[in-house]
């Protein structure tokens, strides 16, 4: 029973670890999406798509 507790006990600040290492993914995965979204072809196929519904709407 000791050496139960004892492996739980050395694995406590593993949630710790992965919330770290998630969170610095999805900071790297917005940045990049960003740099996606902010970009000249993604910007300008947005406008086209808003404005071709804009236009098939009025």
């Amino acid at each position: 029973m000791k050496r139960r507790i004892s492996l739980l006990g050395r694995d406590a600040g593993m949630t710790t670890a992965e919330y770290a290492v998630g969170t610095i993914a999805a900071c790297g995965f917005a940045g990049l999406l960003l740099k996606v979204v902010t970009s000249d072809t993604v910007s300008s196929l947005l406008a086209s798509v808003v404005e071709r519904a804009l236009a098939t709407a009025a």
